[in-house]
């Protein structure tokens, strides 16, 4: 089945024209990991039915690290959005603007 490039561009308006060109990334967005979880969950069904003799070996488990949080300056701006590092539990941390 071949597509035109007059119905790949039809498309790509009618979309545009729908959701709005600041939305369009974010659904896409959206759409990419619900594909990939919809993969990773049919080669998980896929490996439970194979005997265990065949079964991939299973890699060692990593302590996944911390993700860095996001400060904004005002709700819904993310041109201002920097990440912070925050200290750990057994560290000292500087009083700096932390409330006593």
């Amino acid at each position: 089945m071949r597509f035109s490039m007059t119905a790949i561009v039809v498309v790509a308006v009618v979309a545009i024209v729908l959701f709005g060109a600041k939305r369009l990334p974010e659904l896409a967005r959206s759409l990419g990991q619900s594909m990939r979880i919809l993969k990773s969950e049919a080669k998980a069904m896929r490996s439970e039915d194979e005997p265990d003799g065949s079964a991939p070996a299973a890699r060692p488990q990593v302590a996944p690290q911390p993700a860095a949080k996001t400060v904004q300056t005002a709700p819904g701006t993310s041109a201002t959005a920097r990440p912070v590092a925050e200290p750990g539990a057994g560290q000292d941390a500087p009083d700096g603007d932390r409330p006593h």
